[in-house]
């Protein structure tokens, strides 16, 4: 998905200095992603532990939130691992990984407790884009995301536009049984807020295209292939696994 010009008018969040030095590496991932070359397919986008300033995504993985009541999340809040996907519900590629990807990710290891997975809507493709993104929050607060963004995400689904009435028609697809609150919900402040809040958060940390992934604080770009997200997510895991045996004096 081509790169969209950045508004000059966003200014960047008071993030930490290690956010600020990351911000760097994920918009590099994120170009290396969406290359013209057509390198993406044979690049592994991601931040690794072998780059001399790995601890500074330490900071970064303090983005997760890690709510229990946060309706556009799914997993255990206290997962040893939490990927955060900015993404936008008109990106082809977004669709790719919602389709091709992420149903094996929950499968594998949000069920075991391994994986939290945490949504933040980047809309950066224009109205429709923004509508889509309060749109899915609607539905969230009727504990309906993950059913809209399957809808949203189908195939061909993206082409049919996201119009008033076909987002009315992804949310009844998607079971939101008050359609009258959703609509209502779709077009309130609160639903604006909540998307900018997200925006704000992916510019802030360098994103440039979509989708932009953090994998407990290492940045991740474009749908990559399964194995990317499998070995940044096991290694993740085991990192945090020698933490915590390095705390326990027991072990």
């Amino acid at each position: 998905m081509p790169t969209p010009t950045r508004q000059t008018s966003r200014k960047p969040l008071a993030f930490g200095a290690a956010v600020v030095l990351a911000a760097g590496l994920l918009g590099f991932v994120s170009y290396r992603a969406t290359a013209p070359d057509g390198t993406a397919s044979g690049t592994t986008a991601v931040g690794t532990t072998s780059e001399p300033d790995a601890d500074m995504y330490a900071e970064l993985a303090e983005l997760a939130r890690r709510d229990a009541g946060d309706k556009l999340a799914q997993g255990r809040t206290d997962a040893p691992v939490v990927l955060i996907e900015y993404a936008d519900f008109m990106c082809g590629y977004c669709g790719k990984f919602a389709r091709d990807t992420e149903p094996v990710l929950i499968k594998k290891y949000v069920a075991d407790g391994t994986l939290r997975i945490e949504w933040r809507n980047f809309p950066i493709f224009g109205k429709e884009s923004e509508a889509a993104a309060r749109a899915s929050w609607a539905a969230g607060q009727q504990d309906r995301f993950w059913a809209f963004h399957r809808a949203a995400y189908a195939e061909g689904a993206k082409e049919k536009g996201f119009g008033k009435d076909r987002l009315k028609a992804l949310a009844q697809q998607a079971g939101v049984k008050d359609l009258d609150r959703f609509v209502r919900d779709t077009d309130s402040k609160a639903a604006a807020d909540a998307v900018g809040e997200d925006q704000e958060q992916a510019y802030g940390i360098g994103a440039t295209s979509t989708p932009s992934f953090l994998i407990n604080g290492r940045p991740v770009a474009g749908a990559q292939p399964m194995a990317v997200f499998t070995q940044a997510i096991e290694a993740a895991a085991a990192e945090a696994a020698n933490v915590g045996s390095a705390g326990d004096p027991a072990k």
